[in-house]
């Protein structure tokens, strides 16, 4: 066969092996979300609002623990979720806040923001967030101070 046939018949397999390794990628996160909704479920954490960043990844984990843990509640996109959003951001929305929330980020927001609510901003290596993982947190002052109940990564 003439070279331009090799090359476009090359494409084709490379096209053809990058959407499978996608589409395994997305079968593998999806089981990893669904594995955290039921340890969730486990805790009794029934969310009356949920908050996610509005990128994807954040709506496809908001949907799996949406339909475990409370599907009757809110679903909404908030600022203060993205990747480089500024952490006071969420946590000025939290202020004040006495329903059980559930936020949805993202690294590195997800960790400045813990730092920021249980009130230790310096300790970046010391307080850390869990990849793929919950942390639980309480507020017993309306959102003023924050204290961590419990933590579990996916791997736990």
């Amino acid at each position: 066969p003439p070279a331009s046939t090799r090359c476009r018949r090359s494409r084709r397999g490379l096209r053809r092996w990058l959407l499978s390794r996608r589409r395994r990628r997305r079968r593998r996160e999806h089981v990893g979300a669904d594995g955290l909704a039921g340890r969730l479920v486990e805790e009794g954490i029934c969310p009356v609002e949920i908050w996610h960043s509005g990128k994807l990844r954040a709506r496809q984990t908001g949907k799996a623990l949406l339909t475990a843990c409370n599907p009757v509640a809110q679903f909404v996109m908030v600022r203060g979720l993205q990747p480089a959003d500024p952490s006071d951001i969420a946590a000025d929305r939290l202020a004040g806040e006495q329903r059980e929330i559930m936020l949805i980020g993202h690294m590195p927001n997800l960790p400045r923001l813990l730092r920021l609510l249980i009130g230790r901003i310096g300790d970046k290596h010391e307080v850390g967030f869990p990849p793929h993982g919950v942390v639980a947190l309480e507020s017993n002052d309306e959102g003023i101070t924050w204290r961590e109940q419990w933590r579990f990564g996916n791997s736990d």
